[in-house]
């Protein structure tokens, strides 16, 4: 059966707060959820956010994470929700990982929610989700019988086809860590994919062909490699990872482009360690965050500094707004607070 409560906001702890050219920003917590983790996090507005996770469950928010609704997704209760994609308050994708992979949408705010896809295939691994409006939409999966798994929706996440996907070295696979292993670009279908593992490459697919990018990013090894990227614009992008067995490595754990992703270059400073998820505030600064700490770039992702030790899953910017939220392991979810101490404005 469905889950349904209202929680209320109780208590605030900020994390942490650091200063720089006259603004103020920190990570301040808003509740813990009823779910053991967190990986699929999704803001539509500065005021609605989702969220998904262990347990079959998800959570929504419409006052900018004051009070949450939580569900439990009928017959779901040992899935886990690696990645959603909301649309507005009422419509929003969710994306179970394995055997079987389910995706389920909702309607109604998650009142009820319609199982649109269904794969018991034995060894089936969905890994991200990402959506180019509210229509057109990729999931990127392990690979199987040597191709990465690949599907694509042209009418909201109503129904699914198989997308042919390019070919997987043997010990290379997509990271389910925050569901940004998966990002769409700008250009007419083209979206591009990292993984990890024996080999981490980038892959972009443009005008119906792929191109396949190797860099200089940590590997060799299973809990290796690049595990978010995100872009800024069609030239500067950013990749994160590390190695989650050995969370405090830096080595290779940071990525930039600023030709598309054509060549890959290390920045100046690097984050403290294994990063999951990695989003632009706007083309200066940037946010990764980790288990094992989260942190600050204001220059477009050459060096990095330290936002704070308190470490999350996933981070993502509303589509329409400026506010950031995380959300992490033990059900945490937080918000990124910036405030111009020049005339004292917050967000």
């Amino acid at each position: 059966m469905k889950l349904r409560c209202i929680l209320f906001i109780l208590f605030t702890t900020v994390f942490a707060e650091v200063h720089a050219q006259g603004i103020s920003r920190r990570v301040e917590a808003l509740v813990n959820a009823p779910i053991s983790s967190i990986r699929g996090l999704s803001v539509v507005t500065d005021e609605v956010v989702w969220v998904s996770g262990t347990q079959g469950k998800a959570g929504r928010s419409t006052n900018g994470g004051k009070t949450w609704e939580w569900f439990t997704v009928p017959g779901c209760d040992s899935c886990d929700f690696r990645d959603i994609e909301a649309f507005s308050a009422d419509r929003a994708v969710i994306m179970g990982i394995a055997e079987p992979a389910r995706i389920f949408l909702t309607e109604d705010g998650g009142q009820n929610w319609k199982q649109v896809y269904f794969n018991d295939t034995k060894g089936i691994f969905l890994d991200a989700m990402d959506f180019r409006d509210d229509k057109q939409g990729v999931i990127v999966g392990d690979a199987m019988n040597g191709r990465f798994k690949g599907l694509q929706t042209g009418d909201g996440g109503q129904t699914w086809q198989d997308l042919e996907m390019p070919e997987a070295a043997e010990g290379e696979a997509c990271f389910a860590a925050s569901g940004t292993t998966l990002r769409v670009l700008p250009g007419k279908q083209a979206f591009a994919i990292a993984s990890g593992g024996v080999k981490s490459r980038f892959f972009r697919y443009s005008g119906g062909k792929w191109a396949v990018i190797g860099w200089p990013a940590t590997q060799g090894a299973a809990s290796k490699g690049i595990f978010s990227f995100a872009f800024h614009g069609a030239k500067n992008g950013v990749a994160v990872g590390g190695d989650y067995v050995n969370p405090k490595d830096e080595n290779n754990n940071c990525l930039l482009t600023a030709d598309g992703g054509n060549t890959w270059f290390l920045p100046r400073k690097a984050p403290r360690g294994y990063r999951s998820a990695v989003e632009y505030l706007d083309r200066k600064q940037l946010i990764t965050t980790g288990p094992g700490g989260t942190d600050l770039s204001t220059d477009s992702g050459q060096t990095w500094e330290a936002l704070t030790d308190e470490g999350f899953h996933a981070v993502r910017k509303a589509k329409k707004g400026s506010r950031v939220y995380l959300a992490g392991a033990k059900g945490r979810i937080a918000v990124l607070r910036i405030n111009d101490q020049a005339d004292g404005r917050s967000k």
